[in-house]
C-alpha cells in the first residue's frame, strides 16, 4: 500500500468548524421528491455557513451527473447557485465524485471554485489527521464494481458517451443509476461488523499511516466506529433517509442529523 496523497494542512480558526457530508443523490427517486430534498440541503448550507471554515462533499451529491463539452444535467440550480455563494464568500469547498457522478470533469472548478477530485486524500485539519474520500472500491470484495470502475473512468469510455446526444445519454444512464440504487437498498441498510469493507480498508491504512478520523460516504448507513484506539471510522450516511453530516470543531468529529430549524 501506498501512502495515500496529502492535501496541505488547514488551521482551523478559533469558532470554526469543518463539515462533511455525501450522498444527497439528487435528482433521484423523481423530480418532485430530489427538489424538496435539495430545498432542505440549501439550508443545511445556510446553517453550516455561520461557522464553516471549510465544506466537504464526498460524492455521490448527483445520482447521475455527466459533463458534456457544452451541456450539463439539467435542474440542481438551487444547490449549484448555493455553493457559488459559499465559494464567492471565502469558504472553501472540495468535492469527492462517487460512483454516481464519477463522470464530473472541470465544470465545477471553472465555474464554481470548487477542486474536484477521484480518489482518497489525507490531510491535517486542525490537530487531527484525515483520511478522506467517497469510499467505492475500496477494501476486499466487490470486485464485479472495481471492474466496472475501472471502464466507466475510462477515457474511452468517456469519449464513447460523449458522442451520444444528451436527450438519450443523461436520460439512459439517469434510469440505470436509479435502478442500481434501488437493488442496493437492503444491503445499504445492514451493518456488517467486522466484515464492513471500508472498515477492513481503514485499519489497512491505519496499520502503515495512522489517522486519527477516516471521513467516508458511499455506505448509505451512519457510522461511528472504532479503528484503533484513537482512531475512528465516519461513515456519513445519505440525505434520502437519514439527513445525517459531519462536523468538525478542532477537538471531535461529531455525527449529527440535520433538522430543519435547528440551526444545525
Amino acid at each position: 500500500m501506498t501512502r495515500p496523497p496529502q492535501l496541505p494542512d488547514l488551521a482551523l480558526p478559533p469558532g470554526r468548524r469543518v463539515y462533511f457530508a455525501s450522498d444527497f443523490h439528487l435528482g433521484a427517486p423523481d423530480a418532485a421528491r430530489s427538489r424538496e430534498r435539495e430545498r432542505r440541503i440549501v439550508r443545511w448550507l445556510d446553517a453550516a455557513a455561520r461557522d464553516a471554515a471549510a465544506i466537504y462533499l464526498l460524492g455521490d451529491i448527483f445520482d447521475f451527473w455527466f459533463e458534456y463539452r457544452h451541456a450539463i444535467p439539467r435542474g440542481f440550480t438551487r444547490l449549484q447557485g448555493k455553493l457559488a455563494e459559499l465559494t464567492d464568500a471565502g469558504i472553501p469547498v472540495t468535492f469527492f465524485t462517487g460512483n454516481h457522478d464519477m463522470w464530473m470533469f472541470d465544470y465545477f472548478t471553472q465555474e464554481l471554485n470548487i477542486p474536484v477530485l477521484r480518489h482518497p486524500v489525507s490531510q491535517r485539519i486542525g490537530g487531527h489527521q484525515f483520511h478522506i474520500g467517497h469510499g467505492d472500491g475500496l477494501g476486499p470484495g466487490d470486485h464485479t464494481y472495481k471492474l466496472l470502475k475501472k471502464v466507466f473512468a475510462s477515457p474511452l469510455a468517456q469519449w464513447l458517451f460523449a458522442r451520444l446526444h444528451p436527450n438519450l445519454g443523461i436520460g439512459v444512464a439517469t434510469y440505470w443509476s436509479r435502478h442500481s440504487r434501488l437493488q442496493n437498498g437492503a444491503a445499504d441498510a445492514r451493518y456488517f461488523g467486522e466484515d464492513e469493507w471500508l472498515l477492513t480498508y481503514c485499519r489497512e491504512v491505519q496499520a502503515r499511516f495512522p489517522h486519527e478520523y477516516y471521513v467516508f460516504g458511499h455506505r448509505h448507513l451512519p457510522l461511528n466506529v472504532e479503528v484503533a484506539p484513537g482512531s475512528r471510522y465516519i461513515n456519513l450516511g445519505e440525505w434520502v433517509n437519514y439527513c445525517t453530516y459531519g462536523v468538525y470543531d478542532g477537538d471531535t468529529l461529531a455525527l449529527l442529523e440535520y433538522e430543519d430549524g435547528s440551526g444545525q
